[in-house]
């Protein structure tokens, strides 16, 4: 009888469904971008919260990139080889996830990124590289047809970051606007972080676009928004570009941020099975609004681990979960296809959304819209 006992014993010590999922995680927890991390961060805790109601617990080991690709690599080098995870979920930024895309390779450990917008990142055939988020090319597209649609407008500037998150996201907008016949009359990428846009915001003012579509991270995009109501920039709309104009940071500046328009990859008034819930479970947990990278973040840890708990924690199982399977919550129907030269992508459908009386509004696609959009934009006060 002791021996059938101490057999189950084992047996149960064993079973994956008991076994804690050991699952990386890198983030900018500190840094430039850690007001985004910190929306990657709770999302992933929630998704924690809700994994141990399953039964499935978490051993997670976590890394702070400080939104530099090298840290970021030295990461996930530790998390592949000493730490020995399943799989890894991250990085945030473009730069970090795309430096970190060929180790996952390398070490064949399942990378499952949340929310860098970069083509490239899932467009170079990598079979352990996976992406939750609609990448660069749907930012531009989504942002362009909301504009076409809500006015005629015939002219563009571009003024964006010079990191692979603003050069690729921007190169997408440049090919796109050719299509639609839109004259593009000012390109000007910047250095990121820097102190001063107002030269280059001038630039831009004096070829009077009907569109400013910008592409930067939060403490940018708040400067130039300000700096462009200094100038008197006055386009028919200004466009940001997803990232930090979809930061609870930016909407506060109530001043320079109402009536811009961004893309989104989530909100929390789309019909999506959890979403709504996700939001009010966020704000009353953390005391603010999540943005769509803590939505994206939360998806990609549940899948993640549920993959690995029914793989049994084994790398190459793992992969093959996640290649195949289909999922349906906070983030809509979730599947990782091949298709337009894109491995492991995601087809997410992308949200416009408007800042209105100081709270994201979205405003586009019209079946998800919850108010009419502002156009053209305001004559500043």
């Amino acid at each position: 009888m002791r021996k059938h006992l101490l057999a189950l014993g084992a047996t149960l010590a064993l079973s994956p469904c008991l076994l804690a999922q050991k699952i990386g995680v890198i983030n900018s927890m500190s840094g430039p971008e850690a007001p985004i991390g910190e929306n990657i961060t709770n999302g992933i805790k929630l998704a924690e919260e809700d994994l141990k109601k399953k039964g499935i617990n978490l051993q997670l080991v976590w890394e702070d990139d400080t939104g530099k690709p090298q840290i970021s690599m030295s990461a996930m080098e530790k998390l592949a080889t000493r730490d020995n995870v399943v799989g890894v979920v991250g990085p945030y930024t473009s730069a970090c996830s795309n430096a970190v895309a060929k180790l996952a390779e390398k070490y064949r450990v399942p990378l499952l990124i949340p929310a860098a917008a970069k083509e490239e990142i899932t467009r170079q055939g990598l079979k352990h590289v996976f992406r939750m988020n609609a990448p660069a090319d749907q930012y531009a597209s989504s942002l362009i047809d909301a504009a076409v649609s809500l006015g005629k407008p015939k002219t563009i500037a571009f003024v964006y970051e010079n990191t692979d998150f603003g050069t690729s996201t921007t190169k997408t907008a440049k090919d796109y606007v050719a299509k639609k016949g839109i004259q593009v009359v000012a390109d000007e990428p910047y250095p990121k972080g820097a102190a001063d846009y107002r030269s280059t915001l001038a630039k831009v003012k004096s070829k009077n676009p009907d569109l400013v579509f910008m592409v930067s991270y939060v403490a940018d995009a708040i400067l130039l928004m300000r700096q462009s109501k200094e100038v008197g920039l006055q386009p028919q709309a200004f466009l940001g570009a997803g990232a930090g104009f979809t930061t609870v940071e930016f909407a506060k500046e109530r001043a320079i941020s109402e009536s811009v328009i961004s893309c989104t990859q989530w909100t929390n008034d789309v019909n999506w099975p959890g979403a709504k819930e996700f939001g009010a479970r966020y704000k009353a947990k953390f005391g603010k609004e999540p943005t769509y990278h803590a939505a994206c973040a939360y998806a990609s840890m549940v899948i993640m681990a549920e993959t690995a708990r029914n793989a049994g924690g084994d790398r190459a199982k793992t992969r093959e979960g996640l290649k195949n399977g289909k999922w349906n919550g906070v983030m809509g129907e979730v599947k990782f296809a091949d298709y337009d030269g894109f491995t492991n992508q995601n087809n997410h459908q992308m949200l416009v959304q408007q800042i209105l009386s100081g709270s994201y509004e979205t405003v586009l696609p019209s079946q998800f819209a919850t108010k009419k959009a502002v156009y053209p934009f305001p004559k500043w006060k």
